[in-house]
């Protein structure tokens, strides 16, 4: 079977082309703040769901505003000689890292406005963003974006001409890479779900740890087969080395909640 891209344009309003990829990113957001706030109001028994809504466009607009910025610092040596590039989101550039590390500053002072605990805001939140996550990849999909090393079996990508990363030009078909990770995103969400429905309201944050450990070890696992990540000293993807904090970053934060919890539980 083979996956081709119908081209990144969906349709034009008058002469205006929409693209799939800013179709797909919009879908995301919604379906991110949407679930979280279905979350929020099955897990937690107060009234402040509905302020989700209201906490939404900070984690949106600034989750996006990152996912920018931090792709283009990635990609300086190609920005810094086409700075107008930069504001030019709708032909896709988007780093989920980033998106994350601003989204959970822009969610602090969103707990602060509505008085909802930050924790259990991100757990709620974390939960949304990677179902959005699995859906929004195929905004990859439709660029010709975030595939593997060349692959020839049954399931594979066709990557354009134009698109092929030099190294890899006489090449037709690719790993879906894309692909796998939605995929996995999904399972992450299941797992979550699971996660929250148990012990969101004992341990507020056990969610986002989580989040970060099953996340960067799926980035850890697609990393390894992409062709087109940017890339750090001695050719190891940034996406990597990043994941490879957040997993740490998870295990600890996961063992000092839990700890914690038990702590409290103990009788004096």
């Amino acid at each position: 079977m083979i996956l081709v891209s119908p081209g990144e344009v969906a349709f034009e309003i008058f002469g205006f082309p929409v693209y799939y990829y800013g179709i797909i990113l919009a879908f995301s957001c919604l379906l991110a703040v949407y679930t979280a706030k279905v979350v929020y109001s099955k897990i937690y028994n107060d009234v402040k769901a509905e302020f989700i809504w209201e906490a939404a466009p900070f984690a949106v607009i600034f989750g996006i505003l990152g996912a920018r910025l931090y792709y283009c610092i990635v990609n300086l040596d190609y920005y810094i000689f086409h700075p107008f590039e930069i504001f030019y989101i709708r032909g896709g550039g988007l780093s989920i890292h980033g998106g994350l590390i601003a989204g959970i500053l822009a969610l602090w002072f969103a707990s602060k406005k509505y008085k909802i605990p930050f924790l259990r805001l991100l757990d709620v939140f974390s939960i949304g963003t990677v179902l959005a996550q699995a859906v929004g990849r195929w905004g990859n999909f439709f660029n010709n974006e975030a595939f593997g090393l060349p692959y020839d079996g049954f399931f594979k990508l066709f990557i354009p001409l134009s698109k092929r990363p030099q190294d890899y030009i006489n090449y037709e078909f690719f790993h879906p890479a894309f692909l796998y990770e939605s995929l996995l995103n999904f399972c992450v969400f299941a797992l979550l779900l699971v996660v929250i429905k148990k012990f969101g309201a004992k341990i507020e944050g056990l969610t986002l740890s989580v989040y970060f450990i099953l996340y960067s070890l799926v980035r850890l696992v697609v990393e390894n087969i992409r062709v087109d990540s940017a890339l750090d000293v001695g050719n190891v993807h940034i996406a990597s080395i990043v994941s490879i904090i957040g997993l740490l970053a998870g295990i600890v934060m996961s063992l000092v909640l839990i700890f914690r919890y038990n702590r409290h539980k103990i009788p004096n």
